[in-house]
């Protein structure tokens, strides 16, 4: 049987299931080609939680479902994760419509806000569209850990890599530019301004497409070649080597989730796009700009509720009766660890409803154990392709409850799962040589139009910075990054503190780091491929957001882990 990968990943991978559930990929998928990642391939070793326990102590499905019936009707905050991107997994909010939902985002949202400002909306740009590229701009991203599906379009390919670590990719990269955390934007601005003095504008494009240019060269114009240096840590020598190798080229920027976990985020983003759109690298094969995409655009959204909010990125756990976390790790992976535990702490009972044992689930009162996606009916959209994945049940388990049964027992009338399923694939479906696509892909993105009100793509013209030199200058820039056997907190994990080797540390230290108002001890690991500015750490580790900021993005209501700096107080 055919079905599809649920986790939170660009590939969506296409999976055939065989005997004893054994997985492997589909070999004739477009995407998949045959072969699964790390986490997929070592699923079922993994453990996962089987029994419900309220305090500790076993209980039956029927008892925690009666539980939360009753706690909900009180003060009620209703959180959800991505540890599963099936559709399905979102009708709970059905249920919980009652309730206060974290809403925003842990992971894109800052970006996605800037690529709907300029473009309308954000939509995917995968391997096939990418194979057609003669350059590829990796920003920021490292598609070997987070999206292996991508590296055979990058074969043959010219691949140019911006980001302050020296990633595998970019050690194999026909040029690596080292930027800094924060200087994305800087940089944007610097290629822009260089593009333009070299007369590298797409005329006739801008001319038709787009609106504003006028307003964006000004604002570019108007900053000082000396500070876009500074801020972004490239100089204008490594800037016009860019230019140079993408020149008259058909180009691919694929962007990474780094690039905007600022405050300013949204405006990372924009930058980036208003520099393509500039070169007229917008609905063309092989031109364009890949991000996390919106990959619902299109589709019906039967579970969409109108509920009253609070922004995910920094919610008071300890202000609610009943918090109910599905699918998420909030202990370990939102930002600023210490209010978090802080919050979950006050609340008076937490119910944590997933598949797998995890830093939440250590301090729940009610731990309720949730089907794997063999063991019910979904459908996935994906974020970073145009194909929808069918995810029928495989097998059946006495282990955990579906989301859609959890919803049906609470209450709740519903149509059937399959019904759900293809009001939703139907809603915007077509094919491409016989498997099912998201009809929005029948042409190559933006070909016929961008989806703002203008109908053209809008350029920016400002932007804020609230850093100051002083924030710029001391300390230490705290960076995160995934790694191939992890993926957020799932799976395995990594738990070392990367430091650059100018600190002359040795493997295994341990330093004490302050962000001036909390402090964090590290077992640090020497890596030469960090910048002397930057420490690393790995998503996943268990002190990753105790020094992260306790903040959001201006726009988008998104994580900010990455605006802050901190300083070694012991070693």
């Amino acid at each position: 049987m055919i079905t599809t990968c649920p986790l939170d990943c660009f590939d969506g991978c296409s999976i055939e299931v065989g005997e004893n559930l054994e997985l492997k990929g589909e070999k004739s998928h477009p995407i998949t080609q045959g072969y699964l990642c790390h986490h997929m391939n070592n699923f079922h070793k993994f453990a996962r939680i089987e029994k419900p326990t309220l305090h500790g102590k076993e209980i039956s499905i029927d008892k925690a479902v009666g539980i939360v019936k009753e706690k909900m009707q009180g003060n009620t905050l209703y959180f959800k994760g991505s540890g599963n991107l099936g559709v399905m997994q979102s009708v709970t909010k059905l249920a919980f419509k009652d309730a206060t939902v974290a809403d925003g985002s842990l992971c894109a949202d800052a970006g996605s806000y800037g690529i709907k400002e300029g473009r309308g909306v954000d939509l995917a740009w995968g391997p096939l569209h990418v194979q057609n590229s003669d350059v590829v701009v990796i920003w920021g991203r490292n598609p070997s850990y987070t999206n292996s599906h991508m590296l055979p379009a990058l074969k043959g390919k010219t691949i140019i890599v911006i980001d302050p670590y020296k990633t595998d990719v970019a050690k194999k990269a026909d040029l690596h530019i080292s930027v800094k955390p924060r200087g994305d934007i800087y940089l944007a601005l610097l290629l822009s301004r260089m593009a333009y003095m070299g007369q590298m504008e797409d005329e006739e494009f801008i001319e038709k497409r787009c609106e504003n240019f006028d307003y964006f060269i000004d604002f570019v114009n108007s900053k000082p070649m000396v500070m876009l240096e500074d801020r972004s840590g490239v100089s204008m020598l490594e800037a016009d080597k860019l230019l140079d190798t993408i020149k008259g080229k058909k180009v691919s920027f694929l962007v990474g989730l780094g690039v905007q976990k600022y405050s300013f985020g949204h405006s990372v983003l924009r930058s980036i796009d208003s520099f393509v759109a500039m070169l007229g690298l917008f609905g063309k094969e092989g031109c364009g700009v890949g991000y996390i995409a919106q990959g619902s655009f299109g589709f019906d959204a039967p579970f969409k509720v109108k509920t009253k909010t609070v922004p995910k990125p920094i919610v008071d756990f300890g202000v609610y009766d009943f918090v109910f976390i599905q699918g998420g790790n909030p202990v370990n992976q939102m930002p600023c660890t210490p209010k978090v535990k802080e919050g979950l702490s006050k609340s008076n009972f937490v119910v944590y409803f997933g598949l797998h044992e995890n830093e939440t689930s250590r301090l729940a009162d009610l731990v309720i154990p949730a089907k794997t996606f063999l063991e019910k009916d979904d459908l996935k959209l994906s974020y970073g392709h145009e194909y929808i994945g069918d995810m029928p049940k495989v097998v059946d388990s006495d282990i955990g409850i579906s989301e859609y049964e959890l919803c049906r027992r609470l209450g709740v009338e519903l149509k059937s799962e399959k019904e759900y399923i293809e009001q939703i694939k139907n809603s915007n479906l077509a094919f491409r040589n016989g498997r099912a696509i998201s009809k929005t892909f029948e042409v190559v993105p933006y070909e016929n139009e961008f989806y703002t009100d203008s109908g053209k793509f809008e350029f920016f013209d400002d932007f804020d910075d609230d850093f100051t030199e002083e924030d710029i200058d001391e300390g230490f820039y705290l960076i995160a990054a995934k790694q191939n056997k992890s993926l957020n907190s799932q799976f395995k994990t990594d738990q070392y503190l990367y430091v650059p080797t100018s600190l002359n540390l040795k493997d295994d230290d341990k330093i004490t780091l302050s962000n001036g108002i909390y402090e964090c001890v590290y077992m640090v690991k020497n890596d030469e491929n960090l910048r002397d500015d930057c420490m690393l750490l790995y998503s996943g580790n268990i002190k990753a957001n105790m020094l992260t900021p306790h903040a959001m993005s201006e726009e988008g209501k998104a994580a900010i882990y990455q605006e802050i700096k901190c300083k070694i107080i012991s070693s």
